[in-house]
C-alpha cells in the first residue's frame, strides 16, 4: 500500500484508534508499551523521539515513567497528531512534549541528539525499513537506544491456529464495525503476516548499524520487543 493511502487510512480511524487498540488487544497494548519504555532504562532528562507516534500513548508512557524527560512525536497522519495533541494538552506533561508532521524516512532532527528512539506498531508500515532504522541511528547519541514494538504471528501449534482465526476472521469484523473502515482492519492482519520473523528483523537492525540487539516475545509471541544500541 502506498504511503499516502496508509496516511489516509490512519486519518480515517484516528477517532476510534485508542478504543479499538484496547478492545482488540484486550488491553495488552498498554502492558507492551510499558515494557518497551522500561527496557530503555532512560537517563535523567532524556530526550526521546517516538516515531509513528499515533495518538501519543508512547509519549505519555515515557513521561509517566520518566517525568523529567522530553518526548517528541512524529507521524504522517494529521488526524492522529490532532488526537495526540488533545491528549498531551490534557496531561500534566504537556510542556515536555512536541509533535511534528513527518515520517520515519525524513526525520527533522540533527544527528546525535536523542537518548532514545521508539516506534510502536509502525515499522511494518514503512516502505524502506532499513533506511528508517539508519535514520533512527543517525539521530541517536552514541550509546543511545532504539526500541521497536511490533506485532508478530505465533510460530506453531494450536496457539497459531487460534491466533490466525481471530486475526484474520474476527478482528477485521470488529474493527470494521466500530471504525466504519473495514479496509484498515483487513490491512492490519495482512501487514503483520508479511512482517519478518524476529530473527530477520533483528538482522536488519544489525545491517543498519545497531549493536547489542535483543528481542523479547511478549504475550506468547503475539508481540515482540526489539532493542538495539548505537555504539
Amino acid at each position: 500500500m502506498k504511503p499516502e493511502s496508509i496516511s489516509s487510512m490512519f486519518d480515517a480511524i484516528a477517532p476510534n484508534y485508542d478504543f479499538l487498540n484496547r478492545l482488540l488487544s484486550l488491553r495488552r497494548d498498554v502492558y507492551w508499551r510499558r515494557e518497551m519504555i522500561q527496557a530503555l532504562d532512560l537517563p535523567k532528562k532524556a530526550m526521546v523521539l517516538d516515531v509513528a507516534c499515533g495518538t501519543g500513548d508512547v509519549m505519555i508512557e515515557i513521561l509517566r515513567q520518566k517525568p523529567d524527560a522530553v518526548a517528541y512525536g512524529i507521524d504522517f497522519s494529521k488526524k492522529m497528531l490532532h488526537v495526540a495533541g488533545e491528549k498531551t494538552r490534557q496531561s500534566e506533561y504537556f510542556s515536555q512534549t512536541g509533535l511534528l508532521a513527518g515520517d520515519a524516512l525524513h526525520l527533522p532532527f540533527p544527528s546525535n541528539q536523542m537518548d532514545a528512539v521508539t516506534i510502536a506498531f509502525g515499522i511494518r508500515n514503512v516502505a524502506d525499513r532499513k533506511k528508517a532504522i539508519e535514520n533512527f541511528l543517525h539521530v541517536l547519541k552514541p550509546g543511545g537506544k532504539l526500541a521497536v514494538l511490533e506485532l508478530n504471528t505465533p510460530s506453531r501449534g494450536m496457539l497459531r491456529a487460534l491466533y490466525l482465526m481471530y486475526f484474520q476472521k474476527i478482528l477485521p469484523g470488529i474493527g470494521g464495525f466500530f471504525s466504519k473502515n473495514p479496509d484498515a482492519y483487513q490491512y492490519l492482519p495482512d501487514s503483520v503476516l508479511n512482517f519478518p520473523a524476529p530473527s530477520g528483523f533483528a538482522a536488519l537492525m544489525q545491517r543498519a548499524g545497531f549493536s547489542e540487539i535483543t528481542w523479547k516475545p511478549l504475550t506468547f509471541g503475539i508481540c515482540t520487543l526489539f532493542t538495539g544500541q548505537k555504539e
